[in-house]
């Protein structure tokens, strides 16, 4: 045993070594990994939930047109540089999008949202329908029969990837190109339009220049297979390409919950937890040692070793910190030290029974275990439903928070509470501090 005890003492300690070299320092990364991840309550950026409109989409098809919509938008997000986004489907009809860091909000749900498809109008003809309306006129799509089927000109057609230049003058033009069937259609649809305005929308509203009015270029020759677009700002050409180039969201998206947090409130968050959570340790290590004695001291001693150990998984999985995951992982610490206190009045009853340190010691843990076991086993249940429960909620990434760091936690604590407590309480037995009953105050000299 005491062999087996010395052996179990330096594996711990070699555990502890490596958690504390993965932990710290905490913001720089390990085996290839970044530092902790933070949540957007923590770091601030944007959280928004699209609800997908997928009553045009046909029956089987709704898991695609789905992932189609997360692919076009990941494109889109790259523009941004975000270090590690969420995209993500939730339930059957939404997407979760969390940008951690992005300071320009507006834009990036512009972005992210729009279908990013342009579409060609022209001028309607006296009884027919329009579709836009503006200063310029009345319009309608710009379309042609190509195989005996009806089809608008848009950039579904465009062939390359948009690309911004400037002319000899200094204005902006966003430059495309039509792939076959589109120039097909130009060609036929050419003749209807020469010498007229040609509209370009996005959706329901037409693209507007520097001067805010709606971009109708004349079309003087014939629409060939280059095109360009004038009269943007730079600034406003380059987000329309950026969008083109990512691709067209297969299905409507819109948003039904958006969050928006600024890097400021989240770093003050973070100083208002590390604040609050060590108070809590040095109350919790304190309240040990004090009612304990040399128990106690071991006790804390092994919470040390619990909070390098789950910081050290919460690096390494990553798990996402948020506001509600850090106060998950402060309560596990509380259950940590409840594990032990359990432990301790099982030592002491079996004390008073006229057992010796030793036998009190095994037989303590030994009763306090289905206890321990019991209670985690049900924490852990809850644990799963609340996770369950977060990943069908709108705004559920607080609830999957909290339960992941709380089930981390309480996991590692009855490891904690079970091995390395044991261990170093075993380490004591035949010592001389052994004899020193006032040391161990848990325990009633016996008459």
């Amino acid at each position: 045993m005491p062999r087996r005890n010395t052996l179990t003492f330096i594996i711990t300690l070699i555990i502890f070594a490596l958690a504390l070299s993965v932990v710290l320092p905490v913001d720089q990364g390990v085996l290839g990994k970044r530092g902790m991840r933070l949540g957007l309550d923590l770091q601030g950026g944007l959280h928004i939930v699209y609800k997908a409109d997928l009553s045009q989409v046909a029956a089987g098809e709704e898991t695609e047109a789905i992932e189609g919509a997360i692919a076009v938008i990941e494109r889109r997000v790259d523009v941004f540089g975000v270090t590690e986004p969420v995209i993500q489907r939730q339930g059957e009809d939404r997407i979760l999008v969390e940008l951690p860091g992005v300071s320009e909000a507006e834009k990036a749900k512009r972005l992210i949202g729009q279908t990013a498809l342009l579409e060609f109008g022209e001028l309607i003809e006296e009884g027919e329908e329009a579709r836009w309306v503006n200063e310029r006129g009345e319009w309608k799509p710009a379309a042609a029969t190509i195989n005996g089927q009806e089809k608008t000109l848009s950039s579904n057609y465009f062939k390359e990837r948009t690309y911004i230049d400037r002319d000899n003058l200094g204005r902006t033009l966003l430059h495309f190109e039509w792939n076959e069937e589109g120039k097909k259609l130009c060609e036929q649809i050419t003749p209807s339009v020469l010498h007229k305005p040609l509209g370009i929308f996005l959706g329901d509203e037409a693209i507007r220049g520097e001067d805010n009015h709606p971009i109708a270029p004349i079309v003087k020759d014939a629409l060939e297979r280059c095109g360009v677009i004038e009269g943007l700002s730079f600034n406003e050409a380059t987000e329309l390409s950026e969008l083109l180039n990512a691709g067209r969201i297969p299905i409507p998206l819109t948003p039904i919950y958006e969050q928006t947090v600024s890097p400021i409130l989240g770093a003050d968050f973070i100083d208002m937890s590390v604040k609050a959570g060590i108070i809590g340790i040095i109350l919790v290590m304190l309240f040990m040692i004090i009612y304990y004695r040399l128990p106690g001291v071991l006790a804390t001693l092994a919470l040390a070793f619990y909070g390098a150990s789950v910081l050290a998984i919460f690096k390494l999985i990553p798990v996402t910190l948020t506001l509600a995951g850090l106060g998950g992982f402060v309560l596990s610490i509380g259950m940590a030290v409840d594990a032990n206190v359990l432990i301790f009045e099982r030592m002491k009853e079996e004390f008073r029974t006229g057992r010796t340190l030793g036998a009190a010691i095994e037989a303590g843990f030994n009763r306090a275990w289905t206890a321990i076991r019991d209670s985690n086993v049900t924490t852990f249940i809850v644990c799963g439903i609340l996770y369950w429960m977060g990943s069908i909620l709108i705004a559920g990434a607080p609830v999957k928070g909290f339960a992941a760091t709380l089930f981390i936690g309480v996991a590692v604590s009855m490891f904690t509470a079970i091995v390395v407590t044991r261990t170093l309480l075993r380490l004591f037995v035949g010592t001389r501090l052994a004899q020193r009953t006032p040391l161990f105050s848990v325990y009633i000299r016996r008459k």
